[in-house]
Protein backbone atom coordinates (compact mmCIF):
# COMPACT_ATOMS: atom_id res chain seq x y z
CA UNK A 1 0.00 0.00 0.00
CA UNK A 2 2.15 2.88 -1.17
CA UNK A 3 1.10 6.39 -1.16
CA UNK A 4 2.74 8.48 -3.24
CA UNK A 5 3.65 12.32 -2.54
CA UNK A 6 2.62 15.21 -5.15
CA UNK A 7 5.62 16.90 -6.32
CA UNK A 8 3.94 19.64 -4.67
CA UNK A 9 3.93 17.91 -1.01
CA UNK A 10 0.51 17.10 -1.18
CA UNK A 11 -0.53 13.78 -0.58
CA UNK A 12 -2.28 11.12 -3.07
CA UNK A 13 -3.75 8.37 -0.89
CA UNK A 14 -3.96 4.50 -2.88
CA UNK A 15 -7.53 4.71 -3.40
CA UNK A 16 -6.86 8.49 -5.19
CA UNK A 17 -8.17 11.31 -2.73
CA UNK A 18 -5.71 14.05 -3.46
CA UNK A 19 -4.99 16.45 -0.61
CA UNK A 20 -3.22 19.44 -1.16
CA UNK A 21 -0.42 20.95 0.55
CA UNK A 22 -2.31 24.06 2.18
CA UNK A 23 -4.57 21.50 3.55
CA UNK A 24 -1.69 19.72 5.59
CA UNK A 25 0.04 21.21 8.67
CA UNK A 26 3.17 19.81 10.08
CA UNK A 27 4.29 19.55 13.91
CA UNK A 28 7.47 18.34 15.27
CA UNK A 29 8.33 18.22 19.18
CA UNK A 30 10.19 16.10 21.19
CA UNK A 31 9.06 12.36 21.55
CA UNK A 32 8.95 10.84 25.02
CA UNK A 33 10.07 7.25 26.08
CA UNK A 34 13.17 6.14 26.42
CA UNK A 35 16.20 7.15 24.30
CA UNK A 36 18.87 8.97 26.34
CA UNK A 37 20.41 11.89 25.05
CA UNK A 38 18.63 12.01 21.31
CA UNK A 39 14.96 11.83 22.41
CA UNK A 40 16.53 15.24 24.88
CA UNK A 41 17.38 17.34 22.28
CA UNK A 42 15.92 15.59 18.86
CA UNK A 43 12.26 16.53 17.53
CA UNK A 44 11.39 13.11 15.82
CA UNK A 45 7.44 13.25 17.01
CA UNK A 46 5.47 13.67 14.23
CA UNK A 47 2.35 15.53 14.20
CA UNK A 48 0.36 15.81 11.38
CA UNK A 49 -3.54 17.40 10.87
CA UNK A 50 -5.41 17.33 7.57
CA UNK A 51 -7.74 19.92 7.01
CA UNK A 52 -10.53 18.65 4.60
CA UNK A 53 -12.20 22.09 4.85
CA UNK A 54 -8.78 23.33 2.70
CA UNK A 55 -9.21 20.40 0.56
CA UNK A 56 -11.27 21.46 -2.32
CA UNK A 57 -12.81 17.91 -2.38
CA UNK A 58 -15.87 16.39 -4.02
CA UNK A 59 -18.57 18.12 -2.00
CA UNK A 60 -20.30 14.01 -1.97
CA UNK A 61 -16.32 12.90 -0.78
CA UNK A 62 -16.20 15.48 1.67
CA UNK A 63 -19.62 14.90 3.03
CA UNK A 64 -18.69 11.00 3.76
CA UNK A 65 -15.61 11.86 5.02
CA UNK A 66 -16.21 14.84 7.53
CA UNK A 67 -19.23 13.02 8.32
CA UNK A 68 -17.43 9.70 9.92
CA UNK A 69 -13.77 11.48 10.29
CA UNK A 70 -14.61 14.77 11.64
CA UNK A 71 -13.39 17.84 9.50
CA UNK A 72 -9.68 17.57 11.17
CA UNK A 73 -8.14 14.15 11.20
CA UNK A 74 -5.10 14.63 13.35
CA UNK A 75 -2.55 11.66 13.25
CA UNK A 76 0.65 11.52 15.34
CA UNK A 77 3.98 9.24 15.00
CA UNK A 78 6.70 8.68 17.46
CA UNK A 79 7.48 5.37 16.97
CA UNK A 80 11.14 5.80 15.14
CA UNK A 81 14.04 8.02 16.38
CA UNK A 82 14.08 9.52 13.01
CA UNK A 83 11.98 12.12 12.19
CA UNK A 84 11.76 11.03 8.24
CA UNK A 85 10.64 8.11 9.64
CA UNK A 86 8.18 9.31 11.37
CA UNK A 87 6.87 11.75 8.82
CA UNK A 88 6.02 8.96 6.33
CA UNK A 89 4.44 6.38 8.99
CA UNK A 90 2.18 9.67 9.26
CA UNK A 91 1.01 10.30 5.84
CA UNK A 92 1.14 6.26 5.60
CA UNK A 93 -1.59 6.88 8.57
CA UNK A 94 -3.36 9.59 7.28
CA UNK A 95 -3.77 8.01 3.88
CA UNK A 96 -5.05 4.43 5.62
CA UNK A 97 -7.82 6.48 7.50
CA UNK A 98 -8.33 9.16 4.48
CA UNK A 99 -9.39 5.89 2.50
CA UNK A 100 -11.18 3.98 4.76
CA UNK A 101 -13.62 7.10 6.20
CA UNK A 102 -14.13 7.03 1.65
CA UNK A 103 -14.89 3.81 1.80
CA UNK A 104 -19.24 3.29 0.90
CA UNK A 105 -20.97 2.06 3.21
CA UNK A 106 -22.63 -1.23 1.94
CA UNK A 107 -26.32 -2.03 2.73
CA UNK A 108 -27.29 -4.89 4.34
CA UNK A 109 -29.39 -7.10 2.40
CA UNK A 110 -32.55 -8.47 4.67
CA UNK A 111 -32.55 -12.60 4.31
CA UNK A 112 -34.50 -15.41 6.04
CA UNK A 113 -33.09 -18.45 7.95
CA UNK A 114 -33.22 -21.66 6.32
CA UNK A 115 -36.42 -24.10 6.99
CA UNK A 116 -33.52 -26.36 8.44
CA UNK A 117 -32.21 -23.14 10.79
CA UNK A 118 -35.49 -22.14 11.83
CA UNK A 119 -36.34 -25.68 12.43
CA UNK A 120 -32.74 -26.18 14.66
CA UNK A 121 -33.23 -23.33 16.53
CA UNK A 122 -36.85 -24.65 17.65
CA UNK A 123 -35.43 -28.36 18.54
CA UNK A 124 -32.26 -26.37 20.74
CA UNK A 125 -35.09 -23.83 22.34
CA UNK A 126 -37.17 -26.99 23.67
CA UNK A 127 -34.23 -29.33 24.74
CA UNK A 128 -33.19 -26.13 27.06
CA UNK A 129 -36.43 -26.02 28.07
CA UNK A 130 -36.68 -29.07 29.35
CA UNK A 131 -33.60 -29.44 30.63
CA UNK A 132 -34.62 -26.30 33.00
CA UNK A 133 -38.03 -27.69 33.67
CA UNK A 134 -35.78 -31.19 35.38
CA UNK A 135 -34.05 -28.66 37.51
CA UNK A 136 -37.18 -27.69 39.41
CA UNK A 137 -38.73 -29.16 42.81
CA UNK A 138 -41.23 -31.66 42.26
CA UNK A 139 -43.89 -33.03 45.01
CA UNK A 140 -41.79 -36.50 44.21
CA UNK A 141 -38.87 -35.60 44.95
CA UNK A 142 -40.14 -35.42 48.44
CA UNK A 143 -38.33 -32.38 50.68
Amino acid sequence: MEQSSGADGGLVTPGGIRIPPAALSWRFSRAGGPGGQHVNTADTRVELVCDLERAELDPELFDRLSSRAGTRLRVVASASRSQLQNRLEARRRLAERLDAAARPVRRRRATRPSRSATEERLAEKKRLSERKARRGWRPEDGG
